[in-house]
């Protein structure tokens, strides 16, 4: 577009308006803006619009404002002004160019965005004068302001279109959490919502205030015919920019607009996700107009704050957020007040006894964002412990990588399909050569199970090697080789086949941190087990090892103990099992498998929970000899292992690590959590030990540094009081006094601060 200097803008507002003034430049977003000033001090505004701008929407700002300003609200509006053939657009051209001419008088006051002292009174009359508008508009219409147009929030989803413009990972990841939920939301029902002809921009550049009263509102250039209560978010929105409760804030506009113009419980219901809607359109426009380089200042000028709010809003739930809405607006509360007794009843009367729910007071959790958690009663939790959901709850692309596929074929796999070699393919270039051929189950439960099986058949041997301790699964065959279930209340006790090696605790066995040999000193037991297998002339057919130790006690595996174990079984003609169901996948940062930290090359791989961000999706991987071998007539045959849709999930789950350098991610956070959490046992007697690799911690609790007594039941108080300040966290160990810290991978180092900090909050009372 050309760029009219100062003095074309005084000889345009002369020679079609006939007026003398002085100009000065204005910002504007898409159009150019003078203030003209004559000697009697008058302001006026020119706006200059180039032929990209339809005609057809420039009468239509004219039309409006007319509208409004023969109304009650008539002072609040500019007014346009005549040129001198008494039209209110003027048309003229410049190098084959049309250009369209507006002179509009000029409102005095504060613009909302520098002013300092706003109040509930101020937010509220803001409510109410949009309401009064509104009202005022509902008998207006022009057939121009129904267009398909960026900053209208029903067409939030578009900006899906220019979200990979966004080059930061969390904020893309948090934009394309909010714009899948507008999708999934708001989309499928906005049509059916009250629409009118709306303002659409009440932004802080917008609103003039003048002695805490709505003194004006300028800019029709955004005006559309939208869903009212579009119009409400857009205000709410603004208004929530820079405040310490923008939640509070949004109540207050949206009770001021209810008292003018009813809003509907249905309206009131999407409104949490129209604000983050609009939000998300500013964020990726601003990204878009970055990657072309504008100069622009308008076009980045919200970005730090809206950047902002978007951070505060998806900490707030959406659920506390309409139930808020709907109070305000005299609508019947839907957060849940009940003790869930009659839930807990249905439970008991259709679900086994022994199926046990986390935390003394119960949880119901209704929704997930990320690393956050959103419960019935309107409450949001950090979660801090739901290892499955690695990439994130609710990750845009894992889902909609899969709604995709469960919307095309979900079926078994006997038939040829692409995304099962794809995965197999990507999965492969993590792991080293030798470990070739995949199969797919469900769980990590059966993946450990087909991995004895086939260790099983390849040695020609049943005993297996177990650390004391360890977890394996929930099978028949897993839980015999699972001490931590056999050994414990309701066990069924060792069978003579399983062989319990010692858990190599560096904080509580019998060798610790300051043995520099400790690693082979506990590999030496795995050696002893093997000689009393000679005597009886059997040999292992496995070794099993997590490979950091999960409930044995969130334990990072001594130097060199693997290196020892795996020489050790291999020479006994045993295989060497990996059960990374916990561990793998860029969780413990500085490697993107667990066993990496040890420098070993396992013979099978097991995977799980990760996998699939939670979906039912495992593998294992195993060498080609192992494969040739474990083919022996008999099929091997899974009905949902390597499904279309788990594929799919899987593909998305290592895209996304890919993509958003999630590994780095957790080391970088991993190493700023384990700072704090030592900075804490520095002040904290009852922290015994902080220990771990990346975003897989635990911190040891007990009663005295040098008995070492565990600290339960103290452990299961603090668990409790971190869950009543919102932050999710378990106990682990063979004696239950470990605190496991296994967030997913997207935990910030905010949210590893704001969990230290409450951390210590509740540890001063232990």
């Amino acid at each position: 577009m050309k760029s009219f200097t100062i003095k074309e803008a005084e000889e345009i507002a002369y020679k079609y308006y006939n007026l003398k003034t002085k100009a000065t430049v204005l910002n504007g977003y898409d159009e150019q803006n003078f203030l003209l000033t004559n000697s009697d001090g008058i302001k006026l505004v020119l706006k200059v619009a180039n032929d990209s701008h339809n005609i057809h929407f420039l009468d239509a700002q004219v039309k409006i404002i007319d509208h409004l300003s023969e109304s009650e609200l008539s002072r609040n509006f500019q007014h346009i002004i005549l040129n001198t053939e008494g039209e209110s657009l003027t048309k003229f051209i410049v190098d084959d160019i049309n250009f369209y001419i507006r002179i509009l008088t000029y409102l005095e006051g504060t613009f909302w965005v520098v002013h300092s002292n706003k109040n509930e009174k101020l937010y509220y009359n803001l409510g109410s004068f949009l309401g009064k508008m509104d009202r005022l508009l509902e008998n207006f219409s022009h057939p121009a302001m129904h267009r398909h147009y960026t900053w209208d929030i029903s067409t939030a989803a578009d900006a899906n279109r220019k979200l990979n413009c966004i080059r930061d990972h969390e904020i893309r990841r948090i934009v394309g959490y909010f714009l899948m939920q507008f999708e999934t939301e708001v989309l499928p029902e906005i049509s059916s919502l009250h629409h009118i002809y709306a303002h659409n921009d009440a932004n802080d550049y917008n609103v003039l205030i003048e002695d805490n009263e709505i003194k004006g509102l300028i800019d029709f250039g955004d005006m559309v015919y939208t869903a009212r209560i579009n119009n409400v978010a857009v205000a709410c929105t603004y208004a929530m920019l820079n405040t310490k409760n923008p939640l509070e804030v949004a109540e207050k506009v949206v009770q001021g607009y209810n008292e003018i113009c009813k809003l509907s419980e249905k309206e009131l219901g999407f409104l949490y996700h129209l604000i983050a809607g609009r939000l998300c359109i500013s964020l990726t426009q601003s990204a878009f107009n970055a990657s072309k380089d504008s100069n622009n200042e308008h076009h980045f000028i919200t970005e730090k704050p809206a950047l902002e709010l978007l951070y505060k809003l998806i900490e707030i739930s959406p659920i506390k957020a309409e139930n808020i809405f709907r109070k305000t607006c005299g609508y019947k509360e839907t957060i849940n007040t009940d003790d869930y007794t009659e839930l807990l009843n249905d439970r008991k009367e259709n679900l086994g006894p022994n199926l046990s729910i986390s935390y003394k007071k119960k949880l119901k959790i209704v929704k997930g964002a990320l690393q956050y958690l959103y419960d019935d009663k309107g409450k949001t939790y950090v979660d801090c412990v739901n290892n499955p959901s690695h990439v994130g709850h609710c990750h845009p692309v894992v889902v909609k990588k899969m709604q995709k596929q469960i919307a095309t074929l979900n079926t078994n796999t006997r038939y040829l399909n692409d995304n099962i070699i794809e995965f197999a393919k990507k999965l492969k270039q993590t792991l080293p050569p030798s470990l070739s051929i995949c199969y797919f189950t469900n769980s990590g439960s059966e993946a450990n199970d087909l991995a004895i099986r086939m260790s099983r058949h390849y040695t020609k041997q049943k005993d297996v090697i177990v650390l004391d301790h360890a977890y394996h699964g929930t099978s028949t065959t897993t839980m015999e080789m699972s001490p931590y279930k056999f050994d414990g209340k309701g066990g069924f006790g060792k069978m003579p086949w399983i062989h319990k090696a010692l858990n190599p605790d560096l904080y509580r066995g019998p060798f610790q941190y300051n043995d520099v040999d400790a690693g082979k000193k506990y590999a030496n037991d795995v050696n002893r087990i093997i000689e009393e297998l000679k005597k009886e002339n059997k040999f292992p057919a496995a070794f099993i090892c997590e490979t950091l130790l999960g409930v044995g006690g969130q334990i990072p595996l001594p130097p060199g103990y693997l290196k020892e174990v795996y020489k050790i079984v291999k020479q006994a003609g045993g295989l060497c099992i990996a059960d990374e169901v916990q561990v793998g996948f860029g969780r413990v940062g500085e490697k993107f498998w667990g066993y990496e930290l040890q420098d070993v090359v396992p013979d099978i791989v097991v995977m799980g929970k990760p996998i699939g961000n939670g979906h039912p999706l495992a593998a294992v991987v195993v060498t080609e000899e192992l494969a040739k071998s474990f083919n022996n007539g008999m099929e091997f045959f899974n009905t949902f292992g390597g499904n279309p849709v788990s594929m799919a999930a899987g593909i998305a789950v290592l895209d996304v690590i890919q993509h958003e350098e999630l590994q780095q991610h957790a080391l970088e956070v991993g190493n700023h959590l384990m700072n704090g959490l030592k900075e804490l046992m520095n002040k904290h007697s009852i922290i015994g030990d902080v220990r771990g690799h990346g975003l897989f911690i635990g911190v040891e609790l007990v009663r005295d540094r040098i008995t070492k007594e565990p600290a339960v039941p103290e452990i299961d108080d603090i668990v409790e009081q971190m869950k009543e300040r919102g932050f999710l966290l378990s106990t682990d160990g063979p004696l239950h006094n470990v605190l496991k810290i296994k967030p997913p991978i997207v935990f910030s180092k905010k949210n590893a601060d704001d969990m230290v900090r409450n951390l210590d909050e509740v540890l001063q009372y232990f």
